[in-house]
């Protein structure tokens, strides 16, 4: 394979490509989405690149020659094993994609893994393409470089309430920076319910706003637009800007009076429903869209976004990803900024799920009431929403209840929030229409009546209505009876929703959603996707190293991948000893984390890490990191295998290696009782090399003396 550290990146296109792809990879962890190996169990799917999708079955250790070593053992169909060591759990991912029950398993020897990779690689290599392609609409496009006036912008600040979390400044900080260069923006900020999202959507208002540019604020409901529209207009309460709303809250008299001003440039921020993407809307001067909850607009709705995506800069906010987002951040396609640190003394929501019980729900109630609190009661079918309230008021007779729900006249709907909001009732039955933004402080229990119907983010954005104070909230997801009733993906999202009840959770959420639903595809609509062949981490690397050939001018292929992994093997022990680092899903991460380096910074930090956490290293130890860097060196120079032993060894290089041919005609005719060629493609060395170190002293300094003299290889 080339080595692409070699490879000057004269197009600039592609270098800004790379750049964000590392930015964002810095951002989200792998392990953050894809469940780390220190939480595999046995039985759990993993993928290894070479043979396919097997189950994690136990690490065990083994002696050959009086050598111990410790391998990953990976059960395939009929039952075969397979043990990979140690140093190549870079080649072992944790599958996605599908429940892990349900996870295509491969057969050793077989064809089928062969051609599920090469199938996926060939799509993969379209979905490259036209992600390039969208970036370089962008990049090609000159986005408006907005101008930061600091001491307006600080003003504007010293209002905000409370103190910005460091997150929340990052996610600031990286949204102003984007604005200001000349390439239109399109950031993600992704940030559990309550976290402080809409500060960041308002700072960039105030940016756009001062530089004279229209914003848009596109929300997925009424009740949301409202609350949008009521805050905003607190927060800018003092300065010279015209916010209106379009929803169908407004007449159609005020909706015209609102297109006529956004047209003439008289309204400076609009916030409204799918209503602002309609044809008949004109903007003097549009320059930022911030869309709050993307994934719940619906088709059409997201093609006219992707239109106005080239030219003008883009903010979306999300709590809960859904996998397609995640899979566009991951590639570079999107700026991603995660918001994960709550407001200071946030308490989590105590999430239950029971099936339903009348005495649950009664208990649950007057709990909250007789603390001062309010209730949301979700029951989310209109057509017999009177019943249930009417039921509900006589298990509670002591609260007083009223009814909200999509389908109300818009004023009456907007009367019961009012009076929600002021606590003039303290039970709100209601449908789905309060899942997203509705911030009212003393409502701090929510009960959601067959909450196996609801989607995973639902939940979570369901969950977040309540905990919005420094009062401990509670959700109850109340399920039929017997639970039985309900699908094997209900009863896993239930569960996945009730252990992820921490602050910040919502990613987690989003990766679980991952595995229960499927990836979904990059730019298509079709959210079961085309990865649960071969999980979602080796599709991603499949997509990584599609671009990056495209990038420099070259056919992407499965050898791309498959050939830049060197195998290094010396006969020495290598491992972390069980009375070193007793616990064996630790080990696993170690393990894992020091295949997975990507440089000697890496590997120099996790040693520190080791001899902090458990003290002086053991020789196998200090082994499995020297090892863990020759490999680094090898991948660089193409070299597919190294092998050592008492008596000498050989290098095996790859067909794209970058060693240079004429130091190695050199070291031959220089050294010809050391060294020989065996074959194109090995070079044999042989001398006496018992003593371990120095083993793998000559094996470095070989390896180094190559580095020097190593030739760029043209794309």
């Amino acid at each position: 394979m080339h080595n692409r550290a070699l490879i000057c990146e004269s197009d600039l296109l592609g270098e800004r490509f790379r750049r964000r792809q590392q930015d964002n990879r810095c951002t989200i962890n792998t392990d953050t989405l894809i469940r780390n190996l220190a939480e595999l169990h046995p039985g759990q799917p993993v993928v290894h690149l070479d043979h396919g999708v097997g189950r994690y079955v136990g690490l065990t250790t083994l002696e050959a020659g009086g050598i111990k070593a410790e391998y990953l053992i990976l059960s395939y169909a009929g039952e075969d094993k397979l043990y990979v060591p140690v140093s190549s759990l870079h080649l072992i991912s944790c599958y996605a994609g599908r429940a892990d029950e349900n996870a295509p398993l491969h057969k050793l020897g077989g064809d089928a893994w062969t051609r599920a990779r090469q199938k996926a690689a060939e799509q993969v290599r379209d979905v490259a393409a036209e992600l390039l392609d969208i970036y370089a609409q962008r990049a090609a496009k000159n986005g408006f470089s907005f101008q930061h006036n600091l001491k307006k912008y600080q003003l504007f600040c010293q209002t905000f309430p409370f103190e910005t979390t460091p997150d929340q400044q990052q996610a600031i900080n990286a949204v102003l920076s984007d604005m200001c260069k000349p390439l239109a923006m399109d950031r993600l900020v992704s940030g559990d319910v309550g976290f402080g999202k809409t500060e960041v959507a308002m700072r960039a208002a105030f940016l756009a706003v001062e530089n004279g540019k229209q914003v848009a604020v596109l929300v997925p409901t009424t009740l949301l637009a409202q609350q949008h529209f009521d805050n905003f207009r607190d927060r800018f309460a003092t300065w010279p800007i015209r916010i209106e709303m379009m929803s169908r809250f407004r007449s159609t008299k005020e909706q015209q009076q609102v297109l006529n001003a956004a047209a003439n440039g008289k309204v400076n921020i609009i916030i409204g429903t799918h209503k602002l993407l309609q044809g008949d809307l004109c903007w003097r001067d549009l320059g930022l869209l911030i869309v709050d909850e993307e994934h719940r607009f619906g088709v059409r709705h997201k093609d006219r976004i992707k239109v106005m995506r080239s030219n003008v800069d883009i903010l979306t906010l999300t709590a809960t990803p859904i996998p397609r987002t995640l899979n566009m951040a991951m590639s570079g396609m999107r700026d991603l900024s995660i918001i994960s640190t709550p407001p200071a003394h946030r308490l989590a929501v105590k999430t239950f799920v029971r099936e339903y019980d009348s005495l649950i729900v009664r208990e649950a109630i007057l709990r909250e009431v007789l603390r001062g609190g309010q209730v949301y009661y979700l029951y989310n079918d209109v057509e017999n929403i009177e019943k249930a309230a009417q039921k509900l008021a006589k298990l509670v007779p002591e609260a007083r209840i009223a009814i909200g729900h999509g389908q109300m006249r818009e004023r009456n709907l907007e009367r019961v929030m009012n009076d929600f909001n002021h606590q003039r009732f303290k039970v709100l039955v209601c449908t789905t229409i309060i899942e997203t933004g509705i911030d009212i402080a003393s409502a701090n229990t929510i009960i959601i009546e067959r909450a196996d119907r609801f989607g995973l983010a639902q939940l979570h954005q369901l969950r977040g209505r309540v905990g919005r104070s420094h009062h401990q909230a509670y959700a109850y997801l109340l399920t039929p009876n017997p639970q039985q009733a309900m699908s094997d993906d209900a009863q896993k999202r239930l569960a996945a929703i009730a252990s992820l009840e921490d602050l910040g959770d919502g990613f987690a959420l989003a990766t679980h959603d991952l595995e229960i639903r499927g990836a979904g595809e990059m730019l298509g609509e079709d959210q079961s996707g085309q990865m649960t062949t071969i999980g979602f981490s080796l599709y991603m690397e499949l997509l990584e190293s599609a671009v990056d050939a495209l990038k420099n001018g070259r056919e992407p292929s499965l050898e791309d991948l498959t050939s830049s992994h060197a195998e290094v093997e010396l006969r020495m022990p290598i491992l972390l000893p069980d009375d070193f680092v007793p616990d064996v899903n630790t080990r696993l991460s170690f393990y894992k984390r020091i295949a997975s380096a990507k440089n000697s910074n890496d590997l120099e930090e996790l040693k520190v890490e080791l001899i902090d956490r458990f003290g002086v290293l053991p020789e196998p130890a200090r082994n499995l990191l020297q090892n863990a860097t020759l490999r680094q060196h090898a991948q660089t120079l193409g070299i597919k295998r190294i092998e050592g032993n008492e008596y000498g060894g050989f290098i095996e290089f790859g067909d794209n290696n970058c060693v240079d041919p004429g130091y190695l005609i050199g070291l031959l005719q220089s050294n010809p009782q050391v060294y020989r060629l065996d074959g194109p493609s090995k070079l044999k060395f042989m001398l006496d090399l018992r003593d371990r170190e120095t083993r793998l002293k000559f094996t470095k300094n070989l390896l180094s003396t190559f580095l020097a003299h190593r030739v760029v290889l043209s794309t």
